[in-house]
């Protein structure tokens, strides 16, 4: 039987493997990548880069690559309740630079990417049509796999075998990980559509179990997703197309010409949704990563972001593991240790929008929209949000107290506190100024200072 050898053997080239493979390269680690597809991935889904992938995609000089006549970068998302009122609105301007912005590409663009730069390491191979067949181990330890390649089996030994073949992980199994797997009952249909008229911003609706976005993409091309029941995809297929066109012209008027546009299935995908949480995420000789330790609902918008930085903290590790030869599971459990709570945080983020956004009850959707306002109102929460959903803020974004001020029943002491302290300081410093102008003149000229000013102008004299 054939065997090959190398130092790190990576199941799966998604978004975590293919990124882990190529930080690795980088570093000049053998590598190898095993996928059982026939090549890239070829599907109708875009991708949407928050802040923390891109900052990935720049450490690993992929960003900087991305052809622009296929990204789009966007700055306001505007949530809006079924019919088309606004109920808030998030502008990614608002975030430090250089990554105050949101990416929409092309279906696969920065994949692709990636898996060329993977392709272009000396120290890195990339294979499709292999499977993952079995584990290997020595004294308790894995110490390799058996895979089916096109050629037949073959065995490769490794010193570390790292799963990121998705919810359903093979490579988790076979280590015996308990995990949780979680289907959620709504699921996404998505499209992309060509527009007659520039839309430049982007657009998420709410209702009665209703959610339709709409992403910009390059040129006049927009990407869509809508929820429907899991499963239901080809039942809808068998139904006239423009039943769904005119609930879509029902939930967003404005986009009544974007969504005559659709006339053929083709032109659309069918993307379902799930949760997997895990005991654990390492063992001897092996780690997961992504969806195969941690899917999340993609109303996170963290789900492919948190695979990306999973392998970049991995990739700080392994050197240093390999070098002691020591690729247990307790001197992995850094990795774990250092992501573990900023992907339950986001997954319960996740689960807690489920609730409120997809939901029917007419009580639930009203305190949904009340938080919206709020957030629309209020910028230090809806700060807090948005730098959660751009994979920069580690906690949660509201805490209890949030949550009440959130749902209109408190107001925020906080941003109050800092308003006052905001018109006291220019207070200050218009009196400060009349002062300073005041004795560069003679005194005959100068106005008295009236008497409700004087404590301030004590103070500032004393300070």
């Amino acid at each position: 039987m054939t065997t090959e050898e190398t130092d790190v053997a990576i199941v799966g080239a998604g978004g975590g493997g293919a990124v882990l493979a190529l930080a690795l390269g980088q570093k000049g680690i053998r590598t190898v990548v095993l996928d059982q597809a026939p090549g890239p991935p070829k599907g109708l889904r875009g991708e949407l880069l928050q802040p923390n992938g891109q900052e990935v995609l720049d450490r690993l000089g992929v960003l900087g690559a991305l052809p622009s006549d296929a990204t789009r970068a966007i700055r306001k998302f505007h949530f809006c309740r079924s019919g088309g009122e606004r109920l808030c609105s998030i502008d990614y301007g608002e975030l430090p630079p250089p990554y105050n912005r949101a990416i929409v590409t092309m279906p696969n663009v920065a994949h692709h990417a990636i898996i060329d730069a993977v392709a272009r390491q000396r120290t890195a191979a990339l294979r499709y049509r292999t499977s993952f067949v079995s584990l290997v181990r020595e004294a308790d330890r894995v110490a390799g796999l058996m895979v089916e390649g096109p050629e037949g089996p073959y065995l490769v030994k490794t010193r570390l075998v790292v799963g990121a073949d998705g919810a359903f992980s093979k490579v988790r199994e076979a280590l015996a990980i308990p995990a949780d797997v979680h289907l959620y009952p709504d699921a996404y249909l998505i499209a992309i559509l060509e527009s007659t008229e520039p839309i430049d911003e982007s657009f998420y609706y709410v209702g009665h179990r209703q959610i339709l976005g709409l992403f910009p993409a390059t040129g006049n091309k927009v990407y869509l997703f809508y929820m429907i029941p899991s499963g239901s995809y080809e039942r809808l297929k068998q139904k006239d197309m423009r039943n769904l066109t005119q609930t879509w012209t029902a939930i967003a008027p404005r986009f009544a010409s974007l969504f005559s546009n659709l006339n053929d299935w083709n032109q659309t995908a069918y993307m379902p949704t799930g949760r997997v949480r895990t005991s654990r995420w390492v063992a001897d000789g092996a780690a997961l990563i992504g969806d195969a330790a941690h899917a999340m609902n993609p109303h996170a918008s963290q789900g492919r972001m948190q695979a990306m930085v999973d392998a970049m903290t991995l990739a700080e590790i392994i050197p240093a593991c390999l070098a002691d030869r020591d690729c247990s599971a307790s001197r992995l459990r850094a990795y774990e240790t250092a992501r573990r709570q900023h992907v339950m945080m986001l997954q319960r983020l996740a689960d807690q929008q489920v609730f409120y956004w997809n939901t029917g009850n007419p009580v639930v959707a009203w305190l949904r929209d009340r938080v919206f306002h709020t957030l629309d109102r209020n910028a230090r929460l809806r700060h807090q949000v948005l730098s959660t959903t751009a994979g920069l803020r580690k906690t949660a974004p509201f805490s209890f107290v949030d949550r009440v001020i959130a749902a209109g029943l408190l107001p925020d002491l906080f941003t109050l506190t800092a308003a006052g302290a905001s018109s006291t300081t220019r207070t200050h410093q218009r009196l400060n100024a009349s002062l300073k102008d005041c004795r560069s003149r003679p005194r005959s000229s100068c106005k008295p200072i009236p008497r409700t000013s004087r404590a301030c102008t004590t103070t500032n004299l004393k300070g």
